[in-house]
């Protein structure tokens, strides 16, 4: 107290500062920096922003709030969105002040985060007491998404709650000084999760044990299932042709590539990247991304690698470890290891130990669990590097929850329920949209399942309950149906226009653009499959002006596992007799001739897939986009200049192009398979610009998006991209959001938001 009784008052300012500030260590930043100044005052989360009450002399508060943002932590991304002089009684000390979940809730989910470079050190330190501990971790590393039941993300709020913190452990976690000081998932080998190797009925408990048995079976050619972050991995050893032979024949998964997870090497860590791949720096740099997803790099001949990882394809995904138990097993076998999903092929990763042995018990040998709750999947996260920048596959663990702020406040709190291949659902309220991690095909009952939990899951962390409902159009998705089946108000969105609007949610854009929308397959406003649009516009009000001239698929949708019949319609469609017959194929052709489940189709994907089937590269497609990947590997040449496609206009007024003389170009014998998929690549890419400039002819159009599955493409999408900038055109290839169909529910959340 002052004179006269009265509160001595301090030099005081209040902050607010919101963006990814939760799970990141921000709240211990603050506090050293204050104590640093010789600053009084608290420090407090509320409702998912950090709150700052700072006192003392006015320079001294000025370098605070510039060091506040300059210096955060690197996993921290801080805005300061509120400052203010206040008058306040007069601190003795600075404080970090328990949290505060009252008030309107800004909160931000974060992802999982790889292990980071001090505790890695600690790890490998035989004088630390985590040494050698598979679930070190601290503020700046270790998962968080994955361990969250509610927010605000404090301990007792986690699957951690299940593990009382011994009193070593404690003291780190209530001191503001230490590195771990409310790292809500800290542990050591006395209080936290431990490991359980697993053989039939023989269960091995103790650490270092399990982790000897499981190197012990990987090295004699076994395969095991690993919990990690977000599910489990199942593993074996790349460089054993018969082990990997095995896996792929138990899990009938004979062609799909599968991701190798290297050890860490050299003075960037990537040696070992180097020994089996050409990577690019683009690609280096993605590898050792916080982030660490998987990511896909062109292969060295003879890189010692099992053939059968990925066969009939120039590249592999390779990812570095990210977890703590990863690093271990990696340090221990000491060279490359087959880590692909835990799962049923196309379903969400599996997360539970007893589920994982009922479903996986005749794939892996052995199980290496641990008791870390998983509380929802998140299977990792795939990118390529397409004009030298990453570009999402698939988001997952490090990724998601994804969130993008929208240039346009929504009405009402809105749920978008994506696509059925590659689903992810995405949740939008005022500025915000929230895109979940990677679900997969909605075809089983688990798929189902997880994306229901995922849908309660997102609405409950942030706090938010959906008063609306956006699905696709096509009347038989399972997210359709879901959608439909609900108490709220539904919206449909056209597949290409949910594609056509993330490439305008992404950008923030505020003027027309002309999205070419290229994939394999979506419900069209004419009732057929479309696959080759243009879209002209921007979102709520996009107008079709671009396609390709329409085939029939005999078989509907079986086209997309069996690219013979894809070959077959083009051929039937221009009179040519095919040179193979397939089983099925009279029948195929009968149907075709009647027009019985014989979609008509507009789609790139699907030219991909003849193309592929014709050249003699894939009839049968164990994995979607198997026949095009091929394609895309065997083709040779670059920089081929090619004739674009015939063009002409429809009864509808729109702009198509003629697929016909692409059967020439494939069928051209005095080039060999590798000249032909090039060329074939060529034609598409040189009919795309020629198309843009057209449609820039009538509209003035300057810039040009590209989404939808066909521009996972490098080959196909490096070339429009040029093509399109040497015609003076701004290009914009999505960096956030996957271009395929995990994009949709974000597109259909931007669609929305401009109705």
């Amino acid at each position: 107290m002052c004179g006269s009784g009265t509160p001595c008052l301090g030099n005081s300012r209040k902050l607010l500062v919101t963006g990814q500030v939760q799970g990141v260590g921000f709240r211990p930043f603050v506090y050293r920096l204050a104590i640093d100044l010789g600053l009084t005052g608290w420090v407090r989360n509320t409702a998912g922003r950090v709150e700052i009450l700072i006192q003392g002399e006015s320079d001294r508060l000025r370098d605070f709030v510039s060091r506040l943002i300059a210096q955060a932590p690197p996993l921290a991304m801080p805005h300061l969105s509120g400052a203010s002089d206040v008058t306040h009684e007069k601190l003795g000390k600075f404080v970090i002040a328990d949290s505060d979940s009252m008030g309107e809730r800004n909160v931000r989910v974060p992802p999982d985060y790889f292990a980071c470079e001090q505790c890695q050190l600690e790890m490998r330190d035989p004088r630390d007491r985590r040494y050698r501990y598979p679930f070190i971790n601290c503020t700046q590393c270790g998962p968080r998404y994955t361990i969250i039941d509610r927010l605000p993300y404090d301990r007792p709020n986690t699957s951690m709650s299940d593990f009382p913190l011994c009193p070593q452990c404690e003291m780190e976690y209530t001191d503001p000084l230490n590195r771990r000081f409310h790292a809500e998932p800290v542990a050591c080998p006395v209080c936290g999760p431990s490991l359980r190797f697993k053989h039939g009925q023989t269960e091995v408990n103790e650490g270092e044990t399990a982790l000897a048995q499981t190197i012990s079976i990987l090295r004699s050619g076994g395969t095991v299932a690993v919990r990690g972050i977000g599910g489990y991995h199942l593993m074996c050893d790349a460089a054993n042709e018969t082990a990997v032979t095995r896996l792929r024949e138990r899990k009938h998964r004979p062609h799909k590539p599968l991701a190798v997870m290297l050890p860490q090497r050299g003075a960037d860590d990537c040696d070992a990247v180097r020994w089996i791949a050409a990577p690019s720096d683009s690609e280096l740099a993605l590898l050792r991304d916080p982030r660490r997803p998987i990511v896909l790099c062109r292969v060295r001949p003879h890189n010692g690698l099992a053939t059968s990882i990925a066969p009939g394809l120039q590249e592999l995904g390779l990812f570095l470890p990210y977890s703590p138990l990863h690093h271990l097993i990696l340090d221990a076998f000491g060279g490359p290891l087959v880590a692909t999903s835990g799962n049923i092929s196309g379903e969400p990763v599996l997360t539970d130990a007893d589920h994982v042995e009922q479903r996986l018990g005749a794939v892996a040998d052995r199980f290496l669990h641990h008791n870390r709750p998983i509380r929802r999947p998140a299977d990792d996260s795939v990118y390529r590097v397409i004009a030298d920048h990453g570009r999402p596959l698939r988001i997952g663990r490090g990724v998601a929850p994804l969130e993008l702020q929208l240039s346009t406040d929504l009405p009402e709190p809105i749920l978008a329920v994506g696509a059925h291949m590659k689903n992810t659902i995405a949740l939008g309220w005022r500025d915000r949209a929230v895109i979940s991690p990677h679900i997969g095909e909605l075809d089983s009952p688990r798929s189902l399942a997880v994306f229901a939990q995922v849908i309660e899951d997102l609405q409950r962390l942030y706090g938010i309950r959906a008063e609306h409902v956006v699905c696709d159009a096509h009347p038989n998705y399972a997210s359709s149906k879901w959608a439909r089946s609900q108490s709220l108000p539904v919206t449909e969105v056209y597949h290409h226009h949910a594609h056509a609007s993330a490439v305008f949610g992404e950008f923030n854009l505020q003027q027309d653009v002309l999205v070419f929308t290229w994939d394999g397959t979506g419900y069209g406003e004419d009732g057929s499959i479309w696959g080759g649009e243009g879209f002209l516009g921007r979102p709520g009000s996009w107008r079709r002006v671009t396609s390709f001239r329409p085939f029939r698929l005999p078989g509907g949708d079986k086209a997309g596992q069996e690219p013979w019949r894809s070959a077959v319609a083009l051929c039937w469609e221009m009179g040519r007799d095919t040179t193979y017959s397939p089983d099925g194929i009279e029948l195929a052709f009968q149907a075709w001739q009647r027009d019985i489940n014989c979609a008509a189709s507009t789609a790139v994907g699907r030219l991909f897939d003849a193309a592929a089937s014709l050249l003699g590269l894939c009839q049968y497609a164990s994995f979607e986009g198997q026949g095009p990947m091929m394609l895309e590997a065997v083709a040779n040449k670059r920089g081929l200049q090619a004739p674009p496609l015939p063009f002409f206009v429809n009864e509808a007024g729109v702009l198509c192009a003629d697929w016909g003389a692409l059967l020439t170009v494939l069928s051209d014998e005095k080039a060999d398979v590798a000249e032909r998929a090039a060329r074939f690549h060529a034609v598409l890419a040189q009919t795309l610009c020629t198309l843009a400039t057209r449609i820039r002819e009538q509209s003035a159009v300057t810039v040009i998006g590209l989404s939808g599955g066909v521009f996972q493409n490098r080959r196909l999408t490096e070339t429009v991209n040029r093509l399109l900038q040497a015609e003076g055109f701004t290009v914009l290839i999505p960096t956030h959001i996957p271009c395929n169909d995990a994009g949709i529910s974000y597109g259909q959340i931007i669609d929305f938001a401009y109705r």
